[in-house]
């Protein structure tokens, strides 16, 4: 199939981007590296009146430094991310990336791309809310910060409105004595995952996000000690489906889990 007629718009500049979908009234899309949309598009499951292509703003292409966090521009890729030293002071960023579809993929895809596009089985909406990120929103009445635990409000559903741009996303960097993990079963690499976790462990506490168990991230924090079989059992909700039954992702998420709080600690510990 092919897309259903639009319109196409380049800005130069972010207040551009906004003006565009605010003239769009509702019906316009923001466009990056487009490894989500387009397929979208072509199967007409999405038919936006008017694309607007982000890939012109140079404001969006950083990767900044601040007090204490990285900040992810809009329209950096991936592959830019994971080759980038931000991949080590962000760890679980650096652990993550490498299951994320493939390489390929990951050199057009972008970071904040995958977020705002909020697939219930991605890598990278976990990290974010399993480190507390804050993603940082444009609209026509200016920028707002949302944190990423707000942000995912179901299966391919966000807070982004639909004048907004999702400009960047700021994670923490790590600090000493900080243990991360990650995992996750597919079918196949680069498949989305049929469960999948982020762990981060900080000073005998854990922070355990999960991913492709319910229709978006699902986050616990808790003492080492409290983080028991049935505490990871209830963090899945999910139907089963044609590819699992909600009891083989609860006995696949259990494992993952103790498997990486376990790999966290030692590091913490290290």
């Amino acid at each position: 199939m092919k897309a259903a007629p639009f319109a196409y718009a380049r800005p130069s500049t972010v207040d551009e981007a906004v003006a565009e979908l605010a003239r769009a009234d509702g019906g316009g899309k923001v466009i990056s590296g487009g490894q989500s949309l387009v397929p979208v598009l072509a199967m007409r499951l999405a038919r936006p009146e008017v694309l607007v292509d982000i890939n012109g703003i140079a404001s969006l292409r950083q990767i900044r430094r601040g007090d204490g966090f990285a900040e992810i521009g809009a329209t950096v890729r991936q592959r830019v991310v994971e080759r980038d030293p931000v991949s080590r002071e962000v760890p679980l960023l650096g652990l993550a990336l490498p299951w994320v579809g493939h390489r390929e993929l990951r050199s057009r895809g972008t970071v904040c791309g995958s977020l705002a596009h909020a697939d219930p089985a991605a890598e990278l909406p976990a990290v974010a809310c399993c480190l507390d990120a804050s993603l940082m929103l444009t609209g026509p009445s200016g920028s707002r910060a949302v944190a990423a635990r707000d942000f995912f409000a179901g299966a391919m559903m966000t807070e982004l409105g639909p004048d907004e741009v999702l400009t960047s996303v700021r994670f923490p960097l790590a600090s000493k004595g900080d243990g991360y993990g990650f995992g996750e079963i597919a079918r196949r690499h680069g498949d989305f995952a049929l469960a999948g976790v982020a762990v981060h462990v900080r000073g005998g506490r854990a922070t355990v996000t999960g991913f492709g168990i319910s229709d978006r991230p699902v986050t616990r924090t808790a003492a080492l000690a409290e983080i028991t079989p049935d505490l990871l059992d209830e963090m899945v909700d999910t139907d089963g489906d044609v590819h699992a039954s909600r009891d083989y992702r609860r006995r696949l998420f259990r494992v993952l889990a103790e498997r990486e709080i376990a790999a966290a600690e030692r590091k913490a510990g290290a």
